[in-house]
């Protein structure tokens, strides 16, 4: 079991930079592939990125390729997503994920394991 709670979020005008962070806590010493997704209301989950356990292979959206960048400190089980150039359609609840099978970085939701709550971002124009 593993719990994961996400911070980093709030309210930023579009352009700026804004980095997540989610903190696993539990059984942190199994290998997790992590992932990033986001939710608007009435819509379904949307992946973002994904992330091995090695951190030797990455996955993003097409939305945001080029703009975020998902990493991890496994020593500090910590994963991050660093998303520049905000816009206003990033707007969401972000959610971290963590996935059983280490060595993928999947955009399934389906795959993931253990959910955090979420935390909002807001991008205004």
């Amino acid at each position: 079991q593993v719990q994961l709670v996400e911070s980093g979020g709030g309210l930023v005008q579009a352009g700026v930079s804004l980095r997540l962070s989610c903190v696993a806590s539990g059984r942190t010493s199994s290998r997790y592939a992590m992932g990033w997704f986001r939710q608007v209301p009435g819509k379904d989950r949307e992946f973002v990125a994904g992330i091995t356990w090695r951190a030797d292979r990455t996955n993003y959206a097409d939305a945001v390729k080029g703009r975020f960048t998902i990493s991890r400190d496994n020593a500090k089980n910590t994963l991050y997503l660093h998303m520049n150039s905000l816009k206003p359609e990033d707007t969401a609840v972000y959610y971290c994920a963590a996935d059983r099978v280490d060595w993928r970085a999947s955009a399934t939701d389906s795959d993931y394991d253990y959910w955090g709550q979420g935390t909002q971002v807001t991008v205004s124009s």
